[in-house]
């Protein structure tokens, strides 16, 4: 912390007792002490900041044993609403959320190779966005922030999208373009962050703070924390595990290279171990990855041989992958999502931890938990509007003028606040 500015300082002190609320509900200054480390009288400064703000409120009084009653605190859930948008290969999810972070409207529209250009996705969120306000009965002028999550390598402070190889996409100005159709403050990042911190905030980082959260869908990342922070990188790059080489002069990535982890475990690298096993398996959808998968589950649930000889071939290269990262990491957990895993994961993740036990130097499995993820809804949705919602926390302690001064310059010049 030492060369951090005071004011970093107080934003980091002000995230984590938010942190601790969200996790715990409601809770009293005293116990939001012991559970942040942070001192009593730290905690005393953000909790009376952040009821003047009216982002909390005493909620009640309970019995301190003989001593002076205590209030718990509980975030105002009508404070204000974050939007989050998911923007994945085949679909656009949007959610509004109140400032408790329970979801008060959903909508989710497709996505397809024919039309995933800049304007088809800036329109699907324009109009999503405009959908779930009015079904939730917001208005514009209460959203504090609308997280998107996009595909790929993003220059989050630029509000780039620097590569998206799923949609041909290079060097688009993603906020500066939505910024034209939605005048909020807007911050971008990808599913590997937005899904890990969804994670932090409402699933596994409750129970810990050095997490790793693995995704398998059509793509294969991991994101990670360590100390409860979001592991980012020197260029926002972090948790690209899906492109470690697993075998040299392997299958061929849709990144370019050979041998990725995701060309085996990715749902593109599931369907090539099915057509090399069984090319006229009743389980293969050529050209529908769901289908597949969902076929594959069904075939495993029914005992089917097949399947159950796929399985084997994902989690021989999965199992090498999480044991490489347990080796490098040492988290307290691992957590399995993203859409393959909902559909496999109850014989994906028991094999697959089986075989990561293989691979992995004694002591670190030993301290290690493999789990799926226990997350409801759409967690990079969730995600996603956890950076919206930090964000507006960023900004909190500056004066209301410089509040909307900062407002508008988050709109003119496409860059969100730093957090």
């Amino acid at each position: 912390m030492g060369t951090h500015s005071s004011r970093d300082v107080r934003r980091a002190s002000r995230f984590e007792v938010l942190h601790q609320i969200y996790a715990l509900g409601s809770a009293s200054r005293r116990l939001l002490a012991a559970a942040s480390g942070l001192s009593t009288a730290t905690v005393a400064t953000v909790v009376n900041e952040l009821l003047g703000r009216g982002v909390l409120s005493e909620v009640a009084i309970e019995d301190s044993g003989g001593g002076r009653p205590r209030a718990r605190l509980a975030v105002n859930a009508a404070r204000g609403f974050v939007v989050g948008v998911d923007v994945s290969e085949t679909y656009v999810q949007i959610d509004v959320f109140d400032l408790a972070l329970r979801v008060r409207a959903s909508d989710r529209r497709s996505l397809d190779a024919e039309h995933n250009r800049p304007d088809d996705v800036l329109d699907r969120i324009e109009q999503g966005v405009a959908v779930v306000l009015a079904a939730a009965g917001v208005p514009r002028c209460d959203v504090v922030g609308v997280g998107v999550s996009m595909p790929g390598r993003i220059d989050r402070v630029g509000g780039v999208s620097v590569l998206a190889p799923n949609f041909g996409w290079q060097q688009v100005p993603f906020i500066r373009l939505l910024s034209d159709r939605l005048p909020l403050p807007l911050y971008l990042d990808n599913p590997l962050k937005a899904g890990t911190m969804a994670e932090l905030w409402f699933g596994a980082g409750r129970r810990a703070d050095d997490l790793a959260v693995v995704t398998l869908g059509t793509g294969v990342g991991a994101g990670f924390t360590v100390g409860g922070t979001l592991v980012r990188g020197t260029g926002n790059a972090a948790g690209e595990w899906g492109h470690s080489t697993v075998v040299l002069d392997g299958r061929l990535c849709r990144c370019g290279n050979r041998g990725c982890l995701e060309a085996y475990v990715g749902a593109q690298g599931i369907m090539q171990h099915l057509r090399e096993y069984a090319p006229d398996s009743r389980l293969l959808h050529d050209g529908d990855q769901a289908a597949t998968v969902a076929a594959l589950a069904e075939g495993l649930a029914a005992g089917d041989e097949t399947a159950e000889a796929v399985l084997r071939q994902i989690t021989r290269y999965l199992g090498v992958g999480l044991g490489n990262l347990i080796n490098m990491l040492d988290p307290t957990v691992v957590v399995m999502g993203g859409w393959v895993t909902g559909l496999l994961g109850p014989w994906l993740v028991p094999a697959a931890t089986a075989t990561a036990a293989r691979h992995t130097f004694d002591p670190a499995f030993g301290t290690t938990r493999i789990e799926m993820s226990a997350l409801t809804g759409d967690p990079i949705s969730l995600g996603a509007g956890i950076f919206a919602l930090e964000g507006f926390l960023a900004g909190l302690g500056v004066s209301t003028s410089r509040d909307s001064a900062r407002h508008a310059a988050a709109i003119a010049t496409t860059t969100p606040p730093a957090f």
